[in-house]
């Protein structure tokens, strides 16, 4: 059992971690760029998501990869900052970060997926896990030019290797952003089923 003293003491230092990586990963870096690059509201086409793939439909592929990496990479950094006090510092910022995005204040809570800050904290905590995602995003999204299977596979599969691969404490975090993945993809899920979901490079 672990000792309360401890978990007294250490508790404010993740509660900060975990608003640090909120506040970080709550920056809407797809909305700020198309507007910066004059393409208006993205939330106003196609999905109405603010993610790289969306940004995608606006037919910019530089924009949408751009999106991807910053929207990728604040979820690295707040892993990374966060982890010079701990690993379990590194574990709340990365869990807040992925909140942050999908329900920034600044959007009254309406944010993106996930997909790419789940990505970015892979990279942050367990680089192996990472390359497990990317490789299985890559194949199904080849097979199938769909991205939200590719993601919603990868999902499932990363839990699954981080615990294979021994990082355990990881592991149980991803299992919780996978099921969150899941919840966020419900729609998704509905027109994969239905036969009516957009394949990768669509405008609809």
């Amino acid at each position: 059992m672990p000792d309360p003293i401890s978990w007294q003491l250490a508790l404010p230092y993740l509660i900060a971690a975990l608003i640090f990586g909120y506040l970080l990963g709550s920056i809407p870096f797809g909305l700020l760029i198309t507007r910066t690059a004059g393409l208006g509201d993205v939330r106003k086409i196609g999905s109405g998501n603010i993610g790289a793939t969306n940004v995608l439909r606006t037919g910019n592929k530089k924009l949408a990869a751009l999106t991807l990496l910053l929207d990728a990479l604040k979820g690295t950094a707040a892993v990374l900052i966060a982890g010079l006090y701990g690993p379990d510092q590194a574990i709340a910022a990365g869990l807040g970060a992925f909140l942050g995005h999908l329900f920034p204040v600044w959007l009254g809570f309406k944010g993106g997926k996930g997909v790419a800050t789940y990505l970015g904290i892979l990279i942050g905590l367990s680089w192996p896990g990472a390359l497990i995602f990317a490789a299985v995003w890559l194949a199904v999204a080849f097979i199938t030019r769909y991205s939200s299977l590719s993601a919603l596979v990868a999902a499932v599969v990363v839990p699954i290797g981080l615990y294979y691969l021994g990082y355990v404490q990881t592991a149980e975090l991803f299992i919780l952003l996978s099921i969150i993945v899941f919840i966020k993809h419900r729609a998704n899920i509905a027109r994969l089923l239905a036969g009516t979901e957009t394949r990768i490079g669509s405008k609809g």
